[in-house]
């Protein structure tokens, strides 16, 4: 988890890499022995002649592991919800969504040419309000843990509401699969309600350690994608040797290694709060971000700045990413961090707390 650069070197507190699998040598070695089997590249698109048979062997092992009847993956979690979306839902329709939702999400809501309403973030009382006077085929999207703020969606009472205004349910768990749940499928496993949902949309290049995306849903609505999908249909295949590692990551995932490192992660984030509760209020977290709010813009780049001096790499979150006025450091922790770098690290924010007065 170091960065270096110039002669210097920090501490990475921004990676989204929570088990810490980007740099293990047994995905440096799959790759390798993927491109040994495979070749560097795939090509042509998946549905030319680009798909190779590591490409369905993962596919295959994605939809056991999130419990499925199949999946499909693509070049990034960002292309997923382009194809995704759209593809099932169009004009005459309704498309619900957090407020929070990361951009993937709204951009391809609105690429659908459905009707796009939006509720507070985690607010269920306009969720249902919104539910009962949508029209046509309804979609309500949220993430499962928000990209920005580390707190968890209600999905529970999510799944009941939908359920009872006969809606589809799309699920973003690209900050929680790998790290929560039950051999790490994710906070919906977490909560029990994984079979509830109809879309289960997740990245490869966050916990997994290496880059793509996936869906995984019904075997119906995967045979659709391929045929209408258009960030799946149009683009070049992935190489086979990427899906090649992947499949040794989502083992190593699934396994007892992975019971480590999920137990690492987010032992390494309950010690950071803490070592910040003394005189900061944080509540238990939710999985592996913690969100240092500033709301100032100037305010998170000088804050951003005084880490990077003290060794630690922050860099600030700011508009458009977040809304004006809600300006951050956004500080992710991995698997990879020891003890003594959590512990510098809280000492670091304290001192920068201290800086600013009171925040709170």
């Amino acid at each position: 988890m170091i960065v270096r650069s110039g002669g210097r070197e920090w501490v990475n507190f921004s990676s989204n890499d929570y088990l810490g699998l980007a740099s293990s040598p047994e995905l440096s070695a799959a790759l390798e022995e993927g491109v040994a089997k495979h070749g560097a590249g795939s090509g042509a698109s998946r549905l030319v002649c680009g798909t190779h048979r590591a490409h369905l062997e993962l596919e295959e092992a994605l939809a056991d592991f999130k419990g499925t009847e199949a999946a499909l993956t693509f070049s990034s979690g960002f292309a997923v919800a382009l194809g995704t979306i759209p593809a099932l839902v169009g004009v005459g329709d309704t498309i619900i969504l957090d407020k929070l939702c990361h951009a993937s999400l709204v951009d391809a809501a609105r690429l659908s040419g459905a009707t796009i309403r939006v509720f507070p973030h985690n607010h269920l009382e306009k969720l249902e309000r919104l539910l009962s006077t949508a029209k046509g085929r309804v979609l309500v999207v949220t993430e499962s843990i928000f990209s920005m703020d580390g707190d968890a969606a209600p999905l529970a009472e999510i799944v009941h509401l939908k359920e009872k205004h006969g809606a589809w349910l799309l699920v973003d768990e690209a900050h929680a699969v790998g790290l929560l749940g039950p051999q790490g499928r994710g906070l919906a496993a977490g909560l029990g309600v994984d079979r509830q949902v109809d879309l289960h949309l997740g990245t490869l290049s966050k916990a997994f350690g290496l880059s793509g995306g996936y869906l995984a849903a019904s075997r119906q609505v995967i045979d659709l994608l391929v045929n209408r999908a258009r960030s799946f249909i149009y683009t070049t295949a992935p190489p086979p040797a990427l899906a090649h590692a992947l499949g040794t990551s989502l083992t190593m995932i699934r396994g007892a290694q992975g019971d480590v490192l999920r137990d690492a992660a987010l032992g390494n984030m309950r010690a950071l709060v803490r070592r910040l509760s003394g005189s900061l209020a944080w509540g238990d977290p939710a999985a592996a971000i913690l969100p240092w709010q500033l709301g100032d813009e100037g305010a998170a780049l000088k804050a951003s700045h005084t880490m990077g001096e003290a060794g630690f790499l922050m860099p600030c979150i700011r508009y458009p990413t977040v809304a004006k006025g809600a300006a951050r450091l956004r500080i992710t922790v991995s698997a990879g961090h020891t003890p003594a770098q959590i512990t510098a690290l809280a000492e670091a924010l304290r001192e920068l707390d201290q800086g600013e007065g009171d925040r709170h």
